[in-house]
């Protein structure tokens, strides 16, 4: 499934804050044209980026290293990472990644993102 991204901004001055909402599947296939849009954003003044997750429907590692990344770096200019609207396995997979330990519990990327596809299937399969 493909990725739209779709950025808006929400004010300008100083510290700019934008949402981008997403809709589809953020993978490894579509995760880097998400970091290659949030990079031309972070080398302007955007202090603030808000993830409008209402309609993205699965999300594997490769995504989550994309909100990381974008966390760090308006961590370190004072600003911040935020994410609405999720759906139930979208708010899983946080809740899963919240609750691990510092270290990844899983034998690689490939059997975690197996583990999250499954969770966020059980959620879909039902409706």
């Amino acid at each position: 499934m493909p990725l739209d991204i779709h950025v808006q901004e929400n004010s300008t001055g100083p510290g700019r804050v934008v949402t981008i909402r997403l809709v589809g599947s953020l993978d490894t296939a579509t995760a880097p044209e998400l970091e290659t849009q949030v990079e031309r954003l972070l080398d302007g003044p955007t202090t603030d980026i808000v993830f409008d997750l209402a309609q993205l429907k699965f999300i594997s590692s490769a995504g989550l290293r994309v909100f990381a990344a974008t966390r760090k770096t308006l961590t370190e200019r004072r600003g911040q990472a935020s994410f609405i609207n999720m759906q139930p396995q979208i708010q899983e997979v946080f809740e899963i990644i919240k609750a691990l330990p510092g270290v990844a519990i899983f034998k690689d990327i490939a059997e975690l993102d197996r583990y999250l596809a499954a969770r966020q299937r059980s959620h879909t399969e039902g409706t």
